[in-house]
Formats: C-alpha cells, structure tokens, sequence
C-alpha cells in the first residue's frame, strides 16, 4: 500500500459560507476543538491521570481584503450590543482527493475585527478571529485500504 502524491488535498478546492454568504475571497480558514481536562490524582499511583471535562471550539477566517467583511459584519453589533447570530460551513473538495470534508459550526463569536490597515505595496488581509459553541462533521474522508490503492 503507498500513497500517492495526487491524493494529498489541495486547500485551493476549499470553500467557506458565513450565514448562508459565500465568501469568493477566502484566504484561509482553521476550525479548532481543543479538549479540556482536570487532573486526577489516585491514591498509590504516582502517576497523572485526566478527566474529560468538556472542549471549546476555536477558529481564524483570512480573507483577502476585498471587502469590509469583519465590520459590515460586526461594526452596528459593536455599538448597538446585539451581536449576530453566526453559523459557518466549509467544504473542501479535492477532486483528485479520496473524497470531500464537509463542516459546520454555529454558536459563532467573533473576537476581533479588524477596522482599518494601511500598508504600502502590501496585498492586505483580514483576519477574523472567533469561537464557536457546537458542531457538526457533515461528510469525512473515510481510511479504506481499498481506496489507498485507486
């Protein structure tokens, strides 16, 4: 069984929808879970052991800027204390991949947004930090040993 170059996914097939709104000027996208624990320590074991105590969900939009996308989003939220309501699905879609990887995650909070940059003989980019409350995995690239060899 090898792997075969083709296989491994271009991140130039990925797509992102904020709220339904595809967002063409994508630069990068990270969804994150990070797992939290407490510290359990047993009566004659000198060893750490971990309790699963739940997870927080983190990401980073990167868009070209093109648009005033963090505040045309977040601005009139800022200053009127009614923060949107945000879901967000992404796809990535490789047609020389094994498959598709499809998510989405709502319960979205934005962290920061930015309002202005100015940089000379610079391509800028906006950077739209957030967390997320829930998520849903919607389609995977399942591991097949009958798939390694196509």
């Amino acid at each position: 069984m090898t792997l075969k170059a083709n296989r491994v996914i271009n991140g130039t097939h990925g797509a992102v929808w904020v709220n339904g709104e595809k967002w063409l000027d994508l630069e990068s996208l990270e969804l994150k879970v990070t797992l939290e624990y407490e510290d359990v320590y047993v009566a004659e074991n000198t060893g750490k052991q971990r309790k699963f105590m739940g997870w927080v969900g983190a990401g980073n939009i990167t868009t070209k800027k093109v648009y005033s996308r963090g505040s045309n989003l977040l601005a009139k939220a800022v200053k009127s204390g009614k923060m949107p309501v945000v879901t967000i699905t992404t796809k990535l879609a490789d047609p020389d991949a094994y498959g598709t990887e499809r998510t989405t995650v709502s319960d979205v909070t934005f962290d920061e947004f930015l309002l202005m940059k100015i940089e000379q003989r610079t391509l800028l980019q906006e950077e739209l930090p957030f967390e997320f409350g829930d998520f849903d995995i919607l389609e995977s690239i399942a591991t097949s040993s009958a798939g390694m060899a196509a």
